[in-house]
């Protein structure tokens, strides 16, 4: 099977934004033919202050995984994080004309389009409706109510909500760089693609995504998203403590938090010393590693224990909640050494660190499989199975355009509708082109 389809996922991260350009291979494996990285230098905790700056970290990003790849980059999939992000749950109804017709999706459109009707704060905007449980008639648990009959048909929701300035201009950069939005997805929702597995998802999970600006949380259940949340924390406040704790600069604050942080206190001694050069002939600086590791440890205790409470918030401790798979941590700030053990510590959970590899071709760079680039995975992953349903729905169509039904064939209602059925953010990425096509 030869697949040249190639897909591009841009994560739009505080830290860093990164392109990544890729296919899948015969074994349905992601094969990344070109990668770009740039500083981001306009985007402070997830959303984008300076326009200007950011338009020229993706332009650069976008550059350089043009000229390893050779391919021309048109459209993009981008995530959207941010601390404007919140989430809560909705429950509501519609009563069906004829209870005597089975449930299509014209009737979970309709319910979904209801919830999509609720009233926001002030600049606010519903991003992300997802269903989890319908109830038909008094059935209640049910995971696929279509095809089946009943007059009333009821849901519990998702709703995820952002802030529509925040939205529109990651649109406006997207769009300046000379990109095409070809879809947005929720990072934390990019973030589970890449690295749980379904098992996981089916018996109750807690993913922790530790960026530069913010910890991105997704609590899935029986294989069902059941709560999102953004924390206004990440690797960039250690940083600055670090920075603040031993009155460096915060380029060396940042090389210390790599290469010599732990957020273990107790595993260094007071005797272990590192020296940092001083600014333009000023003495060198010692600083003990048990110090650099209490200031890391102070910090990062307040991310997971703000996390934690989210997590709680959900309910894992009670029977319908229990999270069985544990706490599976990704991001650039899961790296840090003994983060899993104090993640365990804290919260009595198992955790492990989440890699992006198993949907990566074998011969993929070891690079590609850190936890850092799980996001990116995830948008390349999410495109390219948007073509892929694409692809189905324009080969039905064309299948049932070519078959020859009469009008008074009774199998006609038995046959499949050939309508091609929008995602949420299929619609809401429609309505942001359409605002920023408006705006010029």
């Amino acid at each position: 099977m030869e697949n040249n389809k190639i897909a591009v996922g841009l994560d739009i991260g505080t830290t860093k934004i990164v392109a990544m350009i890729g296919r899948k291979n015969e074994y349905d494996k992601i094969e990344v033919v070109g990668i770009g990285k740039a500083k981001s230098l306009g985007v402070k905790r997830g959303v984008v202050s300076n326009i200007t700056q950011t338009i020229q970290s993706i332009q650069q990003a976008v550059d350089e995984a043009e000229s390893v790849s050779g391919v021309k980059i048109e459209d993009v999939v981008v995530g959207i994080a941010g601390q404007h992000i919140r989430s809560l749950h909705h429950s509501d109804y519609i009563t069906r004309n004829n209870a005597d017709e089975v449930i299509d999706e014209a009737d979970i459109e309709n319910l979904v389009n209801q919830v999509h009707k609720l009233v926001m704060l002030p600049g606010e905007e519903i991003i992300h409706v997802l269903p989890q449980e319908f109830k038909v008639d008094s059935q209640a648990d049910i995971k696929e109510p279509i095809g089946m009959y009943g007059g009333r048909l009821e849901a519990n929701f998702h709703v995820v909500v952002g802030q529509v300035s925040s939205i529109r201009n990651i649109g406006r950069c997207v769009k300046s760089a000379g990109l095409d939005l070809s879809d947005i997805t929720l990072e934390p929702l990019a973030s589970a693609a890449a690295v749980l597995s379904v098992e996981e998802k089916e018996a109750g999970v807690a993913l922790i995504d530790i960026g530069g600006g913010t910890t991105d949380l997704a609590i899935f259940k029986d294989g069902i998203i059941r709560h999102t949340a953004v924390i206004p924390f990440g690797g960039n406040v250690i940083t600055d403590d670090i920075k603040e704790g031993c009155s460096i600069i915060e380029k060396q604050a940042e090389l210390l938090k790599i290469k010599f942080g732990s957020a273990w206190p107790g595993e260094n001694k007071e005797t272990e010393i590192v020296s940092i050069p001083g600014l333009r002939g000023r003495e060198p600086k010692e600083i003990t590693l048990k110090n650099l590791s209490k200031i890391i440890h102070a910090r990062v205790q307040e991310i997971i224990e703000h996390v934690y409470l989210e997590v709680k918030n959900y309910g894992h401790e009670t029977a319908k909640g229990k999270l069985i798979a544990g706490i599976v941590l990704t991001g650039g700030g899961s790296q840090l050494k003994h983060l899993r053990q104090l993640v365990e510590y804290i919260t009595g959970m198992d955790a492990r660190i989440g890699f992006p590899n198993e949907h990566l071709a074998g011969d993929s760079e070891d690079a590609l499989s850190s936890p850092s680039y799980a996001t990116a995975v995830g948008l390349l992953m999410e495109g390219l199975n948007r073509d892929d349903r694409e692809e189905e729905n324009t080969i039905e169509e064309v299948t049932l355009e070519g078959t020859d039904i009469s009008e008074n064939d009774p199998a006609i209602d038995e046959k499949p509708k050939s309508k091609k059925k929008k995602s949420f953010f299929d619609k809401f990425t429609e309505s942001l082109k359409d605002f920023l096509d408006n705006a010029e």
